[in-house]
């Protein structure tokens, strides 16, 4: 995945969870486990962009 593609899936992600946190909070969600793993994705997101910034980093220095 580009790092576009991971940015714009983050995005997705984010509205996802404030409209099941929503849904939560009004006692309407039907998968209360749902939250749990679209927080573990954006968290593996997150992870993997910050990977290749420090590798980009580090090349940098490198040279």
């Amino acid at each position: 995945m580009s790092k576009e593609e991971r940015l714009k899936k983050l995005s997705e992600l984010r509205a996802e969870l404030i409209k099941l946190r929503a849904q939560q909070a009004s006692g309407t969600l039907e998968n209360p486990s749902r939250i749990k793993l679209i927080r573990k994705t954006i968290a593996r997101i997150l992870t993997i962009n910050r990977e290749e910034e420090l590798k980009e980093k580090t090349k940098k220095v490198k040279k």
